[in-house]
């Protein structure tokens, strides 16, 4: 069998999906940064299992409006709403939690999904594009992930909604172990979500709280067009992955949709690379 080559010749993808298997039924769900790429599928993959999810968005009211509109007139019996909150500031975290459980009753799963980039050399990096990324990517995580917790441990196990007090998905990166130059503040800020969430999983575990993460590597989303819309940027793309192919949004959402269900409960503290084999190390594929 010869192996696909980079480039146009790659087939469709036609990726099979969770979504409409209920068995998130009943569970409430948060996800951060839910008006776009990744967050909007898995959103959508949670409600589509069963889940009632919360849209957070810091920008774009139509967008959000949108997510939850699809949510409510593909997925019947679900519930949705958009909440905007900047996850970096702690009194905007702390009242978009009130709201939800005023709205929802009670949090099962949360999705720390919300993040961004300012990319510079470092030598050219000011302050506040440093402060921006960690900002968001790293407190915004660590103050969300207070606020699930303190809510599954008042609330502990309800055994007819899961086996677990709670779950909570970081959304990382490949870049928590692959250096990136250039992007300085955006690497530190994915190594701090590493033990962040191995840190919370530990401590976490005696109360059937489970921590985990996603790490996705390159995803077909509006805010990396320019790595994958023309022939050209695709084929120099496809040379970091072995799959030979770029990621889907469905490709995090389904593995999110699992890792939030009791399907997933001996998972504990781990990250999951959805990445095509980016992480493989390709250069060294034909001896380095």
């Amino acid at each position: 069998m010869k192996p696909y080559h980079h480039g146009k010749d790659l087939p469709n993808v036609h990726l099979p999906s969770l979504e409409h298997i209920p068995f998130l039924k009943g569970q409430k769900a948060l996800v951060t940064g839910a008006n776009s790429g990744i967050g909007k599928g898995v959103a959508i993959g949670l409600a589509h299992a069963g889940a009632d999810v919360v849209v957070n968005y810091v920008v774009g009211d139509d967008e959000a409006q949108k997510v939850v509109e699809e949510i409510k007139s593909e997925c019947s019996g679900v519930r949705a709403i958009a909440i905007r909150a900047d996850i970096s500031k702690e009194e905007d975290v702390k009242s978009m939690f009130s709201k939800m459980i005023d709205e929802f009753g009670t949090i099962d799963i949360l999705i720390n999904n919300a993040g961004l980039q300012r990319d510079a050399p470092i030598d050219e990096m000011t302050l506040e594009q440093w402060n921006t990324v960690i900002g968001v990517n790293l407190t915004g995580q660590f103050l969300c992930a207070r606020e699930a917790i303190r809510e599954f441990k008042k609330r502990g196990v309800n055994p007819e909604v899961s086996c677990a007090a709670g779950k909570i998905i970081h959304m990382s990166s490949v870049h928590e172990v692959i250096p990136w130059a250039g992007h300085v503040n955006y690497a530190a800020s994915k190594g701090g979500v590493m033990l962040l969430m191995k840190s919370l999983a530990q401590e976490c575990a005696p109360y059937r709280i489970r921590v985990n993460s996603i790490c996705p590597g390159a995803i077909q989303t509006p805010i990396n067009t320019n790595a994958w819309s023309t022939e050209e940027a695709l084929k120099e793309l496809l040379t970091l992955i072995p799959y030979n192919r770029i990621g889907k949004p469905e490709d995090i959402s389904n593995v999110a949709v699992w890792l939030a269900s009791d399907f997933s409960d001996y998972i504990n503290g781990t990250s999951i690379f959805v990445d095509g084999g980016m992480t493989l190390y390709p250069g060294f594929a034909a001896g380095g």
